[in-house]
Parts: structure tokens; sequence; C-alpha cells
């Protein structure tokens, strides 16, 4: 039966952006530092609160995007990776967070606005070495985030994006290098990068470096969905286990 006296509790919405990009041959994540209490001075994801009841929550991240960093979310693909709503996980009070992942190439420099005191890319190494400790649930949030994008590499073409055609199956491998945080076999790579019909198309150009034999070039084929998918060294292992 309903009870007549409920109310609602009180629960605040924000957003937060895990928008990753390759600089400098690294995997970098955007990170703004906080220009207000709580954790001043502290590393977070851009995002914020939705400005008001009347504003849609993907309207809301392509704003913080904007107003904390000056990137155009326009140009970006936000895909949500997930509802946060741990009790005690900001201090202001009861706030849950729908969070957004974006991983695209050549993402220019950002410049931070409103409660941010800076924005920067940071390589993802130093946050998982704990050289950079995150604010709120941030880290949980960022590793989650990390998860999705090198599954996506596994299974869509999405590191061709990385690469500018035409492009050598060695260039290939560093963009996946990147983001798997793994070495990868040249051999081995290359033999599942040939089995998968439609990933890649020769051009009938070679590439020489150095005093080895030249390379081929590749463009991007028109498959999108990699069958049979790239698997990643160590859950390839678990697999076998």
């Amino acid at each position: 039966m309903a009870d007549d006296h409920w109310t609602p509790p009180p629960v605040l919405l924000a957003v937060d952006l895990v928008i990753f990009t390759l600089r400098e041959s690294a995997l970098q994540v955007l990170l703004v530092e906080r220009g207000i209490e709580p954790f001043k001075g502290a590393f977070a994801l851009p995002g914020g609160f939705l400005a008001d009841e009347n504003e849609d929550v993907v309207a809301a991240a392509g704003r913080e995007l904007y107003e904390e960093a000056a990137l155009d979310a326009a140009e970006l693909h936000l895909e949500q990776l997930g509802a946060y709503g741990t009790p005690g996980r900001d201090p202001r009070g009861r706030v849950i967070s729908v969070a957004y992942l974006a991983i695209a190439p050549r993402l220019p420099e950002p410049q931070a606005g409103t409660d941010a005191a800076r924005a920067v890319w940071v390589p993802m190494p130093e946050i998982l070495d704990r050289r950079i400790r995150l604010a709120f649930d941030h880290e949980q949030i960022l590793k989650e985030g990390l998860e999705r994008a090198r599954a996506k590499l596994e299974s869509t073409s999405l590191a061709t994006a990385f690469c500018t055609s035409p492009f050598t199956i060695s260039d290939l491998q560093q963009v996946y290098e990147a983001v798997w945080g793994a070495e990868l076999d040249p051999r081995n790579f290359y033999r599942k990068v040939q089995a998968i019909d439609g990933f890649l198309v020769p051009v009938g150009e070679e590439r020489r470096a150095g005093r080895g034999r030249p390379a081929r070039l590749f463009h991007v084929g028109e498959r999108v969905t990699l069958w049979p998918p790239l698997v990643r060294p160590a859950i390839a292992a678990e697999r076998e286990q």
C-alpha cells in the first residue's frame, strides 16, 4: 500500500566524463584540477551538477566538458559508462553521477574554466601507478572507463582512428600497446590482424625504415566489428587456464 506521507529523499544528480586520447604515443586522460572545495587542488574527472531540473543529462555532460576544458562534445561520441551512487561518495550530500566515455584521436589542448583551476592531459601510467590520486570515487570511474576502452579495441576497428592513413601494421600495434598497456609480439599481432577479413586493405606500397625490410602500407577496411576479436594477452591467458 502506498505511503501518503512519503517524501522523496534529497538527491543531487551530476555527470562525470572520461575522455581518452593518444598523445606522444601514450594513452592519456583529461583531468581538471579542482579550484573549489571539496578536494580543492586535487585532480578529478571533468564534470558537475545539472544546471537545473530541465537540463538533459547528456546535454549537461557536453556543457560541463566545454565549461571545464573548452572541448566541444559535438565532435566526440559520448557513450554512457555507468551510474555511480555509493553513499558518501561526495561530502556535499547524496550525489548520483552518470559517467560518460569518449575515445578520440588528435584532441586539442584543454583550457580550464568555471570551477577548474586548470585542465590537462595526463598519461594513464601516472594514475595507475598512483603517482596522481583522484578526488571523489573518480579512480574507480576511470578504471572502469579504461576497461571499456580496452575492450572496444578487442572487438571494433576503433584503433585505426588513431593512425594516419596509409599506415603500417607496426603503427597500428603501437596504438594497441598504448591502450592495453602491454607489449605485443609483432609476428603474432601481424598474423591476427591479417586473419580478420575486411579489417585492413593493402595499398600496394611499402615504407622503408632503417635497414630492415620495407613494411607494407594499409588503409582502413569496411569492417567495424572485428571477428575473430583481437584479445588482450592477459585476457587470452586467463581463457586458456
